[in-house]
């Protein structure tokens, strides 16, 4: 599709908002606004996406505004980010535009500049393609060596421009026009010095061996014609004195290239470290203080994701990919010029695997990201059926399916071997046939060089060093692949860590303050409104009293607002319009941990921390006593149940309280609230998972608790809020059908009667 690939010139002029959401080898999930409510939209960029070579499915969702883009091989997942953002620049201009060629240019317009490259380019090509072949015609044999390494050069600048040219685009898409720094730079950061001082390192080192390569070229040289020419200005005139200096030499170069390879790879490792302990800290403190409802609208894997593989990928980078581009770099500075000066008969056979070789580690790298894909997915459905069949065991054994389970695993354990043996059969040929090609360029290396050096063209002084050399570089050489994958997978790591930092944090209120010991617990709704995104109104023009130092309940249907109230009271959400008032402060203008440590907050569903029953009572209110902790369990009917356990408040409950029932993790979750002892208390369906005998008694504990304090209680259950001051029924939309007492709303006969005889069973099925 051309007009997708290449002419969507200027599409960051457009207003576009496509981000990644995940990125996983052959597959990756984008946010786009553009489709969110327009499915012709949706279904035109699905289109155009099709359309493309390697894209093998996609969706575009227009409910939730997201794109699923599956490819193959013949597409780099890094290349995936700038097809996404063109084909929503092309469907954004027009509805069919997308699916037409990119509109000719008038004959009378003016060349561009890239046009004018267009004719500059093949001119040159042809006149140096004339030039070259007069050389090799008419030329001597050097100028034919010449016009052969000329050959190889361009060769080798093609693969690295192909290369190079899909690390800008990935680069582009990540930093966004107008961007001034490369996304490494500010990936280092403050740590630039050590990277500078690490390159320093790993380019000594790299000298180093080059120069250790070159003593033992003498000291072949030496054992071959009794001496080497460039020892005998040093003094050393006898073959004698000279092993004995190049036995010095080279255990110096020894010893510098072990003390310069540990330090330089010991620096490499600690500015990784450094650079993912920085950014985990960094983006987690950052994560920690997002709006919630920002924090809610993500997906807890990706934002783990970004805080571990994506952070760690930052830092594996320097770790150890850019020390190799250093050394690669640093061979390639220092071997070049020396053939062309020293040897130039030799260079072009010398040099000659460079671009097959890179050409074939770039072309490796792009069809075993392919393959390890395939064998992922195929280990993920193997792993994922066994713990299936693990978890499912009484199921398979009712049914006596033992066997037919044991033949479906082996059935995916025979896939997923035979694609691990694609795999490696493609790993093993790529190495050998890159050994294949060093060796080849040695053999060749030899064979000429021996000619020259036969015929006199060719100093054996100057040969026999620059033997070895070469093949240093080649073996580096089949790392190249490698090195581009891990940048583009740096630069997709950066984009979500940057994506995760672009959310926006909690702001403050104004200079309005709030002193815990004198909040009375007040509060008004004036006239709320509030909704969810792409939601109807969940508080329409709401309007409703909370008492201080009463008990007010909040019941109704699911999806009348209760918990929303809630959210806003705790200013995890902000009104879009009204107000929120404690004590006559308008929420928004008090600040969040002030307004936060006045309220006490139990939610429906609590979450508990992977440690002790005390650590978590006392989360929050760290420097509390284990008297108070004993109390607070003992208010919240838990302290019966923690002390019949072996190890009582020290014992481990697990990720997410998992070795509680529902009701004992509700019960340590309202002795936790309990014990922050807040003058507002929200209870939100805090004892829906216990027992009536254990909510009455918790009830019984928590009207002495209530003396003095305002608490609002959110339940379905109305037996949990028969004793309240006030009880407000809500209907759809946030508004108050009814309120009054307990009894004086079973006199109404309204809503909350016939809610509390279905409850009670009074009415007949």
């Amino acid at each position: 599709m051309p007009s997708l690939l290449g002419a969507a010139t200027g599409f960051r002029s457009v207003e576009l908002d496509a981000s990644p959401r995940s990125v996983i080898p052959g597959r990756q999930r984008w946010d786009v606004k553009l489709v969110l409510g327009r499915p012709r939209t949706a279904e035109v960029l699905a289109a155009a996406l099709r359309r493309v070579p390697g894209i093998t499915e996609a969706q575009a969702n227009p409910v939730t505004g997201g794109v699923l883009v599956r490819h193959d091989a013949r597409v780099r997942a890094a290349d995936v980010g700038g097809i996404v953002r063109r084909a929503v620049a092309l469907v954004a201009e027009g509805p069919t535009r997308a699916g037409r060629p990119a509109p000719a240019r008038p004959a009378a317009a003016p060349v561009p500049r890239a046009d004018r490259g267009l004719v500059v380019r093949p001119v040159l090509a042809v006149g140096g393609g004339v030039a070259a072949g007069v050389a090799l015609v008419k030329g001597s044999a050097l100028s034919r060596q010449l016009v052969a390494l000329g050959g190889i050069a361009a060769a080798t600048a093609a693969v690295a421009r192909k290369a190079w040219q899909r690390t800008v685009d990935t680069t582009r898409d990540v930093a966004g026009p107008g961007e001034g720094r490369h996304p490494l730079l500010e990936i280092v950061g403050p740590h630039r010095r050590r990277l500078y001082r690490a390159a320093a390192l790993s380019v000594s080192c790299q000298v180093s061996e080059m120069a250790l390569g070159t003593f033992l070229g003498w000291t072949g040289l030496v054992l071959i014609k009794g001496e080497a020419a460039p020892l005998v200005s040093l003094g050393l005139t006898t073959a004698s004195a000279q092993l004995w200096g190049l036995a010095g030499l080279v255990a110096g170069a020894c010893a510098a290239v072990a003390g310069l390879s540990y330090a330089s790879n010991l620096q490499w490792r600690r500015l990784g470290q450094d650079i993912e302990h920085d950014w985990r800290s960094r983006t987690y403190r950052h994560v920690q203080h997002l709006e919630l409802g920002q924090l809610e609208g993500e997906r807890t894997t990706r934002v783990a994701g970004a805080l571990t593989d994506d952070v760690g990928q930052l830092g594996a980078f320097f770790a150890g990919p850019a020390n190799d581009v250093l050394q690669l770099g640093t061979s390639l500075a220092l071997l070049v010029p020396a053939f062309l000066l020293l040897a130039p008969q030799i260079a072009w056979i010398a040099f000659l695997p460079i671009p097959v070789i890179a050409w074939l580690s770039l072309r490796h790298q792009d069809r075993a990201a392919a393959d390890y894909a395939d064998t992922g997915e195929r280990r993920a459905r193997l792993g994922s059926q066994v713990i299936n069949s693990l978890e499912a065991g009484a199921t398979v054994k009712s049914f006596c399916t033992e066997d037919y389970e044991a033949e479906r695993i082996d059935g995916l354990s025979e896939a997923a071997q035979e694609s691990a043996r694609q795999t490696d059969r493609s790993t093993i040929r790529h190495a050998e046939t890159v050994r294949a090609c060093t060796t080849a360029s040695m053999a060749g290396t030899l064979l000429i060089g021996g000619r020259s050096v036969l015929n006199g063209t060719l100093r054996f002084e100057v040969f026999s060093p620059l033997i070895g050399l070469p093949q240093m570089l080649l073996m580096r050489m089949s790392r190249l692949g490698g090195i581009v994958d891990q940048y583009q997978r740096t630069l997709t790591s950066y984009d979500r860590v940057q994506r995760l930092h672009a959310l926006p944090v909690e702001t403050d209120g104004s200079d309005g303050t709030l002193d815990r010991a004198e909040v009375r617990g007040e509060i008004v709704l004036d006239g709320v409104t509030f909704a969810y995104p792409g939601r109807p109104a969940a508080l329409e023009d709401l309007s409703l009293t909370i008492p201080a130092g009463r008990v007010t309940a909040l019941v109704g249907a699911t999806g009348s607002g209760k918990t929303t109230i809630a959210k806003l009271l705790m200013r995890f959400q902000d009104a879009e319009s009204g107000s929120v008032l404690l004590d006559g402060q308008d929420v928004r203008d008090l600040r969040r941990r002030e307004l936060r440590h006045a309220i006490g907050f139990v939610a429906q569903d609590p979450f508990l921390f992977d440690g002790s029953i005390a650590d978590n009572i006392r989360y929050g209110s760290f420097g509390a006593s284990d008297e108070a902790v004993v109390q607070a369990a003992t208010m919240a009917e838990a302290h019966t149940f923690v002390a019949t356990l072996p190890d009582g408040y020290d014992t481990l409950i697990g990720e997410r309280g998992a070795a509680l029932s529902g009701g004992q993790r509700q019960r340590i979750a309202l002795a936790r609230a309990i014990l922050k002892d807040s003058p507002v208390v929200i209870l939100d369906e805090a004892t829906s998972a216990v027992d009536n005998e254990t909510e009455a008694a918790i009830q019984r504990t928590l009207r002495g608790f209530a003396a003095g304090r305002t608490m609002v209680v959110i339940a379905h259950r109305l037996s949990t809020v028969r004793h309240a001051d006030r009880i407000y029924v809500l209907d759809k939309g946030g508004i108050v059908a009814e309120q009054g007492t307990h009894d004086e709303l079973l006199a109404q006969h309204g809503l909350y009667a016939s809610l509390w005889q279905l409850q009670a069973g009074e009415l007949a099925a």
